[in-house]
């Protein structure tokens, strides 16, 4: 009998364990039957994506980079379209437009240059790697790029605009006139156009007169005479842009120590070679306590590379004896600032003294319309209110600050002010201050 219900309950407990095992096995088989089908819609979903079409690619890369304003995730999305479309070059040149708002310049050159090699005569490709070079400051490379473009597009609208633009941004008043000119008689309807020629016309103005005021006075540390009289400087001039270059002609009426005397002046801003320019300055007075009795200057201009400017040249003032001063600077262009860094060195038997400078502008408008700073140590010779000190044999030390402004009024118009606190050693190791005014007024036409 024990044997019996030994048996039973062993199979009793086969059949529970048998149970349990189907239990762990339809489970498995269950978690292995949803993971095939999430293996399943993922690959359905990537081969879905891959099916997609160049159009539809290039389609989302759009509404990603101007909708959501991804511009990575575009740029992805873009390369995909042109995996299956290597010669669809307007996603060609949309992938390069990505770049140059991601701040990647040579990508995107490679880009339009791809599309350009293939294709010349694309107006897009063109348009487009104008813009980069342009917006990089690289305007003769932009112009370049442009009037390749205009010789299989002559009239094409937006490329004219640019040429336009690239000549005004190099100063050729003249030609960017000319050709604003004629797109504005071509296409009356471009308000761009008409507000660019309107600015050009008064940056292009061939003549220009100018009236300016100089005072500075002195605290009690130079003495009463000089506390109670500032000096005065009164200058007029006249300048035109020719040919060559702008030419000014300019007469200094100055008063200091009593003495009232005549000054006059020529300057020249000739254009010499491609990226070079020069200014060539003259002058003669007859009386040198107030001015050198002849005073001459030249420097040369030269672009560099990544768009910065050197100088160097050499001033000669010649009071009772001559004094000749070297000049090294060199100044640069970024957004809406200009920055010059220029350093002045005087031989002598002895030693070279040396003074710096530093100038900052910051343009609001036009060439005209910026604020200014700037700081200086030392005495510069382009300053009309330090050329005295020169006469000393001892050089003379000093500090500067300085500040103002100029803004165009109704457009041929021109005002400006400045005023600047210098903290000089007019004796050797004795130190006064002087505060200096200068108001302009400019006449365009």
């Amino acid at each position: 009998m024990k044997s019996k219900r030994s048996l039973k309950m062993k199979c009793y407990l086969f059949k529970i364990r048998g149970v349990k095992n189907e239990r762990k096995i339809s489970v498995s088989i269950s978690k292995i039957i949803v993971l095939l089908l999430l293996i399943l819609y993922i690959s359905d979903r990537l081969q879905a994506q891959s099916a997609l079409s160049s159009d539809e690619l290039f389609q989302q890369a759009r509404t990603t980079a101007f909708g959501k304003k991804d511009y990575q995730k575009a740029i992805v999305l873009a390369k995909k379209a042109l995996e299956n479309s290597p010669d669809y070059f307007d996603i060609r040149i949309f992938l390069g437009r990505l770049y140059m708002w991601t701040d990647k310049y040579d990508l995107a050159k490679e880009s339009f240059l791809y599309v350009l090699e293939k294709n010349p005569t694309s107006e897009d490709a063109t348009m487009a790697i104008t813009d980069l070079e342009y917006w990089n400051n690289h305007y003769d490379s932009a112009l370049a790029f442009c009037n390749r473009g205009l010789e299989y597009n002559p009239y094409s609208e937006e490329l004219l605009l640019k040429k336009g633009r690239i000549l005004n941004a190099l100063r050729r008043y003249k030609e960017a006139y000319t050709v604003m000119v004629n797109l504005t008689t071509k296409y009356p309807k471009n308000e761009s156009a008409r507000s660019l020629l309107e600015s050009i016309r008064f940056d292009c103005s061939m003549n220009k007169v100018s009236l300016s005021d100089d005072f500075t006075w002195f605290d009690g540390n130079y003495g009463d005479y000089l506390h109670k009289y500032p000096w005065s400087i009164l200058s007029l001039d006249y300048g035109r842009f020719t040919g060559i270059g702008c030419v000014i002609a300019r007469t200094n009426y100055g008063s200091r120590f009593s003495k009232h005397t005549f000054q006059f002046e020529l300057d020249a801003y000739p254009r010499l070679f491609k990226n070079m320019t020069a200014y060539v300055n003259i002058g003669i007075s007859d009386q040198s306590a107030v001015f050198p009795r002849y005073r001459m200057g030249i420097s040369l201009y030269a672009c560099i590379p990544n768009n910065f400017e050197a100088e160097s040249g050499f001033r000669l003032l010649h009071f009772s004896n001559s004094t000749w001063i070297y000049i090294a600077g060199i100044s640069k262009y970024y957004k809406n600032f200009w920055f010059n860094g220029r350093a002045n060195f005087v031989p002598d038997n002895k030693k070279i003294s040396q003074s710096f400078s530093l100038t900052i502008r910051y343009y609001f408008g036009g060439a005209d319309d910026y604020w200014k700073v700037g700081f200086g140590y030392g005495l510069s010779p382009d300053d009309i209110n330090s050329m005295p000190s020169f006469i000393s044999d001892y050089r003379l030390r000093s500090k500067q600050l300085s500040v103002g402004f100029r803004k165009t009024i109704s457009k041929f118009n021109v005002i400006g002010f400045s005023v600047s606190e210098l903290n000089q050693e007019f004796s050797k190791s004795m130190y006064g201050n002087q505060i200096n005014t200068s108001v302009v007024y400019i006449k365009k036409f």
